[in-house]
């Protein structure tokens, strides 16, 4: 085992609930503290792949995704000492409300901010939406403060407050209770991050990203106390130490040819870095452009994203549906995730309900004209030998997505542990799903 150094600190930004300003005072901070020449390292707890992008541009360093359900606690300690390590201050952006998670718990744990800050030692600074508050802001924050006597809280910043009497009022009624007033955000309809169906709109899709940014760090640099922030931050707990080594899920080859475009996003880094570490190559190619993966490719990797909505301009790829086909036809593992999957398949209909012919490596059919949400965390086992592990393999992943599978044929890729039900299709070497594995289950 190897201590943690004790000189980087970190923060778990979070809140009561959701749509609370979380990543709005996270961006906003990270910019200002950069701005500072603070080495500042980004984090989101859960399972999300765009606040991580977001954190990115924000402070240009990559973003670190800690999941207290799907990730092993060795993997969680040793990226959270990685994030440590490279940083002076860490800022974790939490999910949902600090004490929400998933309904069946994982090795104990729901997959809360709040577990995530009590396993690493950081202190909550929690963001409360003060837009419809007044007195009340005092018995809300308490029960978050007392409900669990091993976090520690930092400092409350208040929202979307009012004027200057409104800004009194909250801080008057938090006054007894003793906890520091961090920062006062007035309500700003001005910035805007945009939202689509999975959250909010790519940052690579954003021109106005930048300014957006810039905006949130200078509000945070006139309504927070940044030097109390950064006072407030504490380092890793002592007894968090990892393991020198934390094996990795095994990688889809040694040359993977990886699709990365404004369709294609949704990777995470501590899985591609796992890969590189046992030594694969990691070759980018974009399907927008109509780029095949790399011939000399023994894997190619179709991460989730968008392709609902550029199924046309994808169906209008020759050189890349060409591609999948000769990758699949030599034999290289072929892997989709979520819409990954979609584009393995026969057809995709779009939400204008256009069909679309897909690359046909895989017997399923999907849409997004009639959209169903699908949400949580699986825990899956390979009812096969496929490129990520043998058969019996077990793994946690995590699903979101709002198309629906209009036919799915063919061999099952993984079973459901908790549901019984098969997920996915595996043919030869080409397989997929629409979960996302996040980790190797214990």
């Amino acid at each position: 085992m190897i201590e943690q150094a004790k000189s980087s600190k970190g923060l778990v930004v979070s809140a009561p609930f959701t749509s609370s300003g979380k990543t709005s005072v996270t961006l906003g901070l990270l910019r200002a503290f950069a701005r500072r020449g603070r080495r500042v390292a980004p984090a989101k707890i859960g399972p999300d792949y765009i606040d991580p992008r977001f954190h990115e541009a924000a402070c240009g360093e990559i973003s670190t995704n800690l999941d207290g359900w799907a990730m092993r606690s060795p993997l969680i300690a040793a990226l959270a000492r990685q994030l440590s390590d490279n940083a002076d201050l860490v800022l974790a952006e939490g999910m949902m409300g600090l004490f929400d998670g998933a309904a069946t718990p994982s090795a104990g744990r729901h997959g809360t901010s709040a577990e995530i800050a009590r396993l690493t030692g950081w202190p909550v600074l929690l963001v409360v939406d003060g837009s419809a508050l007044a007195q009340s802001i005092a018995p809300l924050v308490q029960g978050f403060r007392d409900f669990d006597p091993d976090l520690s809280l930092a400092g409350v910043i208040t929202n979307k407050v009012g004027g200057p009497k409104h800004q009194e009022m909250l801080r008057d009624a938090l006054a007894p209770l003793g906890v520091k007033v961090l920062g006062q955000i007035p309500h700003q309809s001005d910035i805007v991050l945009p939202s689509r169906h999975l959250g909010l709109v790519q940052a690579e899709e954003q021109p106005e990203l930048e300014t957006i940014i810039e905006q949130l760090a200078d509000l945070l640099e006139r309504h927070c106390d940044l030097d109390a922030i950064a006072a407030a931050a504490a380092p890793m707990a002592e007894t968090v130490a990892a393991p020198d080594h934390v094996p990795h899920m095994r990688p889809l080859g040694q040359r993977i040819a990886l699709a990365q475009d404004i369709a294609f996003r949704f990777t995470y880094r501590h899985l591609l870095d796992g890969w590189r570490q046992q030594g694969a190559e990691i070759l980018p190619f974009s399907p927008l452009a109509d780029q095949p993966p790399d011939d000399s490719a023994d894997a190619v990797y179709l991460p989730g994203g968008y392709p609902e909505l550029h199924a046309g301009q994808l169906a209008g790829a020759p050189r890349f549906m060409a591609g999948l086909a000769a990758a699949a036809e030599r034999g290289a593992a072929v892997f989709g995730e979520c819409g990954g999957y979609m584009v393995l398949g026969r057809r995709l209909v779009d939400a204008d309900a256009v069909s679309h012919e897909m690359a046909g490596l895989l017997n399923v059919e999907t849409s997004f004209a009639e959209q169903q949400l699908h949400i949580g965390y699986h825990a899956l086992e390979a009812l096969g030998a496929f490129a990520g592990g043998e058969r019996g393999a077990r793994f946690h992943a995590h699903e979101f997505h709002f198309a629906r599978i209009i036919s799915e044929k063919g061999e099952p890729l993984f079973k459901n542990l908790v549901e019984g039900s098969a997920v996915g299709l595996r043919n030869a070497s080409v397989a997929g799903s629409f979960a996302h594995l996040i980790d190797i289950a214990e």
